[in-house]
């Protein structure tokens, strides 16, 4: 009996030791690849009931779903919306989703779920008429005539300028109307707002999304690229780089850098709310990827 229990307490301090190496290696893991931990959520306590209890019942359509209706865009029966967070944007978003895009595998949804008075999902090929409205909406999409954030407004002016060349150049005038149309249009580049009002997003696997981006409807507008973001998604497409965001992800950091390059306004986590669902979700699967989770609950247990 005496010769045993020295071998047991080292056995147990073995244990011990082993348990929080691998606490304190996930917690640098976590601080060093988890942009997601510093958010200022809304609590998740919902989600973790909603997730505990299962699938539910859509209020509208029926479906049985997890958390909320990917086709109606409400939450389901176990997750009441007064419990889920509502952000308000400064600006509305329009999301094209290509018809192909499995709609339980989007993220674009999270954004009307969240700020429902700002966001309108169209699938393709219905898009909505932007063609008078260029100098006031731009697209996120990466390309080599893409601009940064802060260059929005600049560019926006650009094109508005240049749109009032183009009507000036009209050479079969007479020169006396001519001047006159010059002098209107001088008046209404001067009203006209060239602030940013709309964004548009395409929502579409990276392989899809050139059917959507070559529509002519699109090709007037401005395009902006978020090039130092990078993805944390964890269906992120092989062969792609890092800098191709999952719809919710983009719309986020636009978001958030338009509020500090343009608003000129310091963030103080606005929009954090918009990864309510997303933030989540990602921790359940990084939970469930994690080769120490397993031997930390049998160690614990």
């Amino acid at each position: 009996m005496s010769l045993s229990t020295p071998i047991s307490l080292k056995e147990r301090e073995e244990d011990n030791s082993k348990f929080v190496e691998i606490q304190q290696s996930q917690t640098t893991c976590i601080a060093a690849e988890d942009p997601l931990q510093n958010l200022c959520l809304a609590s998740q306590e919902v989600l973790k009931k909603a997730q505990q209890n299962g699938r539910s019942k859509c209020v509208k359509c029926g479906g049985s779903r997890m958390f909320y209706c990917y086709t109606c865009y409400v939450p389901v029966e176990n997750v009441p919306v007064e419990q889920i967070p509502h952000v308000k944007l400064p600006l509305k978003i329009d999301i094209i989703k290509h018809p192909n895009e499995t709609d339980g595998k989007s993220t674009a949804v999270h954004a009307k779920l969240l700020a429902p008075e700002f966001v309108n999902i169209y699938t393709y090929p219905c898009i909505p008429e932007y063609e008078e409205k260029d100098h006031e909406v731009a697209l996120v999409f990466p390309g080599p005539k893409s601009v940064s954030v802060k260059d929005i407004s600049f560019h926006l002016q650009k094109k508005s300028q240049n749109s009032i060349r183009g009507k000036n150049d009209d050479l079969d005038k007479p020169s006396i109307k001519r001047k006159k149309t010059e002098e209107q249009n001088l008046n209404d580049s001067k009203c006209k707002d060239t602030t940013l009002k709309k964004i548009v997003f395409i929502d579409s696997t990276w392989n899809q999304t050139n059917k959507i981006f070559t529509d002519e409807r699109l090709q007037g507008l401005l395009q902006v690229e978020l090039k130092t973001r990078k993805t944390c998604f964890w269906r992120h497409q092989k062969g792609k780089p890092d800098t191709f965001l999952s719809t919710i992800e983009a719309i986020y950091y636009f978001l958030v850098d338009y509020h500090t390059d343009i608003l000129k306004e310091k963030y103080k986590g606005q929009y954090d709310n918009l990864l309510f669902f997303y933030s989540f979700m990602h921790q359940l699967i990084k939970n469930a990827k994690c080769p120490g989770d397993k031997e930390t609950r049998k160690l614990t247990h």
